[in-house]
């Protein structure tokens, strides 16, 4: 049998992104059935509430919206919500304001947006419902820095917290005392209305208290967590003074901490996860049951260096070659999660360095497995961005680094300068799907024929 693995690739890719739609999400975990709205396993009476806004952020947060007010028909007063440039395909209604703002790095228009967004929470009263969608990105679009921080201060603590290589858990860590609506701050705003959460997580795990921020949950880290971070990554001399005083201020008590686990403030906060990594992964690895290929979910939770990573991806698929296994030819192993990377990079050719972690693992990948038959290996983000590029991520096979060669492109300095993208690009073996509505972290295909 002869296998067309791009084709098949780009199968399994568009039945993942399927799989977390936004708005079919938000269908399947909401609906309403005359006065009654259902959310889960919970029902509330619309006649209860005076008034019902719509608020959220993040790079899916728009079709989520939209597909809440359709669920709500003509039952909602007003709302914010908050999204990544680039990512408004669509008109909701008159009373929602829709505002782009910047990621991963926050921007003025974040704060702007969000201070709008927090101006209508505080017209709220416990006789109201606020229904928030959130999403991936949601951290960087929806910022109120705290007392004391500057945006520009925020901007350069989060780049050196990327360029460090620090995961999301502690980026947000830190962002969480840095800022008045992260970690519970939402609902704080909120004066006792009854909040409906609905998540589209792009974390591993699925913490709650990380997506976003957490800004409708609990927050069970502290300004000693959000200091260790700092320490550990060896951040402390390059910190902007405001958040070293800030931080500091905090782990010595100074400061009151983001609301905890047990808090009155979250009795009244409903919080539903409707999409997750291991959705998407799983609508995968059924395409490629279906297509006949031995298929093994090896993960959702894979972290760590990007190019180390790649050297897993690279070593199973030697092994399924090889000797067959894990699982035998013709074979597919997929994996979710979402990886790092440090950069250590200096300009290529003249230029900027441009790449992104999927596109990264993709090139150390293609090093790793150079000159290896009938394999391909795809890395992309279910955004359809990596990193600051229009790219998703890249395909890879074992003859990716001879046809970079044969066109005077040498794979190891590429990556040695973190400069995947300029690799991939002459090459055609960018995955280009333009903002994809949703995101979910990260997907790792490894087909062998």
């Amino acid at each position: 049998m002869t296998h067309d693995l791009r084709a098949i690739a780009a199968q399994l890719q568009q039945a993942a992104l399927r799989a977390v739609d936004p708005a079919e999400a938000v269908y399947k975990a909401l609906s309403r059935v005359g006065d009654q709205l259902l959310v889960d396993s919970r029902a509330y009476a619309l006649r209860n509430f005076e008034r019902v806004f719509v608020v959220g952020a993040g790079k899916a947060a728009l079709p989520m919206a939209d597909a809440v007010c359709e669920v709500l028909h003509d039952r909602f007063s007003g709302g914010v919500i908050i999204t990544k440039y680039g990512h408004v395909d669509r008109t909701l209604p008159d009373q929602i304001r829709v505002r782009e703002a910047g990621h991963p790095v926050p921007d003025q228009h974040s704060i702007d947006a969000t201070r709008e967004l927090v101006a209508l929470l505080k017209t709220a009263t416990p006789r109201d419902l606020v229904i928030a969608a959130l999403s991936g990105g949601g951290s960087a679009l929806m910022t109120l820095p705290a007392d004391g921080v500057s945006l520009a201060d925020l901007q350069a603590t989060t780049q050196l917290l990327l360029r460090a290589g620090a995961t999301i858990h502690q980026i947000n860590s830190i962002r969480k005392h840095l800022d008045d609506i992260k970690g519970g701050g939402l609902a704080r705003h909120a004066n006792d209305a009854t909040i409906i959460t609905l998540i589209l997580s792009d974390v591993i795990g699925d913490d709650l208290s990380v997506i976003a921020s957490g800004p409708t949950v609990p927050d069970p880290s502290t300004f000693d967590d959000a200091w260790r971070v700092i320490e550990d990554f060896d951040l402390i001399d390059q910190l902007p003074a405001s958040i070293r005083q800030r931080l500091l201020a905090g782990k010595q008590g100074k400061l009151t901490d983001t609301p905890k686990p047990g808090n009155a403030l979250f009795e009244r906060v409903q919080t539903v996860i409707i999409g997750s990594n291991a959705r998407a992964a799983l609508a995968a690895e059924a395409t490629a049951k279906h297509l006949k290929f031995n298929t093994l979910l090896l993960s959702t939770s894979v972290q760590g260096e990007a190019r180390e990573v790649a050297k897993v991806a690279a070593a199973i698929a030697q092994e399924i070659q090889r000797y067959n296994r894990p699982v035998a030819k013709p074979a597919c192993v997929i994996w979710g999660g979402e990886t790092t990377v440090t950069l250590k990079g200096s300009d290529l050719g003249g230029r900027p360095a441009l790449g992104g972690r999927n596109q990264e693992l993709a090139l150390a990948a293609a090093i790793a497995i150079d000159g290896l038959p009938d394999t391909l290996i795809a890395a992309l983000g279910t955004d359809g961005t990596d990193g600051p590029t229009d790219a998703a991520g890249a395909i890879v096979t074992g003859e990716t680094v001879g046809r970079g060669r044969s066109i005077g492109l040498e794979a190891a300095a590429y990556l040695a300068a973190n400069d995947s993208y300029h690799f991939f690009q002459p090459l055609g073996d960018l995955i280009i799907t333009g903002p994809t509505g949703t995101n979910v972290n990260d997907l790792l295909f490894v087909i062998a024929a």
